[in-house]
């Protein structure tokens, strides 16, 4: 098949293109160097090629407290880049199928997290424009289908971990943070000083397991919205203590920086409609995974530590 994948030089982008290489796809992969969606121009002016799938995952954000930083900015950038896209999709692309990633943190923090409740309640307050600029991108999604019969797939990917993160200097979210400071403590000697009391919880999935599951997903449904998580979520002070078991470091010795911002106190997705389409999803186990993230951040420690 002929794919395009917007944001192919992130994180998860640059996973997803190498597994669709491998299966032997023919991949085009748009980031902001050689495509700026926020120039509605640059991707009319891409050329006539035929897509079957467009992989949306672009998007203006980083972790931490960078959406209380930024949130003019990302409601205006976001919104420029998930228009332009699904404009370019209605007038260019008809025929494909566009898989969009949504986020976790759109969901209200007072009602479970399940797709029928995506659009309901408000987003907690420091994510609020980010959340709602992706709510606007599945309300697109849902009006050209209406309209123009386009087909899509809308995902919300709990946190996403493993090795092949970020070495650019980025805010990293939490799970990568905490690997960074920890080795930094054992190495180095530095204080490791983590946000919060480690009491809120967190869900993840590594990154092999999601890109394998959308890729089932896409093959069995459209025009829905699907959670995809592992279902289980731990305290912040359990992954700390088990990054702490694999690389020796004394997790007495961590401090916990109540004052510090923490974002949602718990955030674990309700899976039953992905249960549903795949009854057994095979999730790595969060012990395997942690190993291997942090292999590979010893590994790469010259530009990540």
């Amino acid at each position: 098949m002929k794919i395009l994948v917007t944001g192919a030089s992130g994180f998860l982008g640059t996973f997803l293109c190498n597994k669709l290489e491998d299966k032997g796809h023919d991949i085009l992969g748009l980031n902001s160097t050689n495509c700026d969606l926020t120039d509605e121009r640059a991707i009319f002016n891409l050329g006539h090629d035929k897509y079957d799938l467009i992989f949306h995952l672009a998007a203006w954000t980083q972790a931490g407290d960078f959406c209380l930083r930024h949130p003019g900015e990302q409601w205006i950038i976001n919104q420029k880049i998930n228009t332009h896209l699904l404009t370019w999709w209605q007038a260019c692309q008809p025929q494909a199928k566009l898989i969009a990633m949504g986020t976790s943190c759109s969901y209200s923090t007072d009602r479970r997290l399940k797709e029928e409740n995506y659009l309901s309640g408000q987003p907690i307050d420091s994510l609020f424009s980010y959340a709602m600029t992706k709510r606007m991108l599945y309300a697109g999604l849902i009006a050209l289908n209406r309209q123009y019969h386009l087909r899509y797939l809308c995902v919300i990917p709990s946190t996403l971990y493993g090795p092949g993160y970020h070495t650019d200097g980025r805010q990293m979210h939490f799970i990568f943070d905490l690997i960074r400071k920890i080795i930094r403590g054992k190495l180095y000697g530095k204080p490791v000083i983590l946000w919060g009391d480690g009491r809120q919880r967190r869900e993840l999935v590594y990154i092999e397991d999601f890109v394998d599951i959308m890729l089932r997903l896409n093959d069995c449904c459209e025009n829905d919205i699907i959670n995809i998580g592992s279902g289980k979520e731990y305290s912040i002070r359990h992954f700390a203590r088990r990054i702490c078991e694999i690389v020796e470091y004394d997790f007495d010795k961590i401090v916990f920086d109540t004052e510090r911002y923490v974002g949602a106190k718990s955030k674990c997705l309700a899976i039953d409609k992905l249960l549903h389409y795949i009854p057994n999803p095979n999730m790595t186990d969060l012990d395997i995974g942690l190993e291997k993230t942090i292999q590979w951040f010893r590994q790469n420690q010259a530009a990540l530590l």
